[in-house]
């Protein structure tokens, strides 16, 4: 087995559901007791949420080159929003990144699904680490909620997702996006927020549903069991 460094913290939440599902995955294709071989740095969640993008940049990378020094062969980044770090970090590590974004376009390409709709907070939903790599990358466009309800999802995620609170308010919202997304040609929803999973389930909706968090996991135990980024 390979192994694979993990940078999490962002929310720790997330990073606990990524540890999880990597050994469940790991277990169910390996059919063994053990467990694959993982590297784990939690950051605080503080980093993100000051917006430095200069910081987060530095940190990300200083932190990737340690896991690569600990023996990290590759590194997988526990949350969507912080791969608006991939283009710098990438450029200075001798180990490959795997983005969330490709495991998710793998999936779409699956299933025969090009056009999206994303749910995440406002980074993921309208900045430069997700929307752009699936079109340039992969030929997968994606559309997002209007102005408003974008304000709204950054806030649950911000307020409660990442800290561990899970409402029927924030699910009711979510869900109408997913509906609204699905009215406006989305094939599919990507749940661009790793916490998203945790709140919406295949069964409550009819909508192809995209868990980042999930597929991201698979391409981690691929990378595991072959050594493929």
């Amino acid at each position: 087995m390979h192994t694979l460094g993990m940078i999490g913290g962002t929310s720790w939440h997330s990073t606990i559901e990524y540890y999880r599902l990597i050994n469940e995955l790991a277990a169910e294709q390996l059919g063994s007791r053990g467990n694959p071989p993982l590297i784990i740095h939690s950051l605080n969640i503080e980093l993100m949420r000051r917006g430095d993008r200069n910081e987060i940049n530095s940190r990300y990378l200083e932190v990737a080159q340690d896991l690569a020094r600990s023996g990290a062969e590759a590194i997988i980044i526990c949350a969507n929003t912080p791969h608006l770090v991939y283009p710098t970090v990438t450029q200075e590590l001798s180990i490959p990144i795997l983005h969330i974004a490709d495991a998710t376009a793998q999936e779409a390409k699956r299933i025969g699904i090009h056009h999206l709709g994303l749910l995440g907070n406002r980074p993921t939903m309208v900045g430069d680490s997700i929307r752009p790599r699936l079109l340039n990358e992969h030929g997968i466009s994606t559309i997002v909620p209007d102005a408003t309800s974008i304000d709204r999802a950054h806030d649950f995620v911000s307020n409660e997702l990442t800290q561990g609170r899970f409402t029927e308010d924030a699910r009711s919202f979510f869900l109408e996006q997913v509906a609204l997304l699905t009215a406006r040609g989305a094939e599919g929803i990507i749940l661009g927020c790793t916490e998203l999973p945790m709140l919406i389930k295949p069964d409550d909706c009819s909508s192809n549903l995209l868990p980042t968090t999930s597929l991201h996991a698979k391409m981690a135990v691929e990378f595991i069991r072959h050594g493929k980024a």
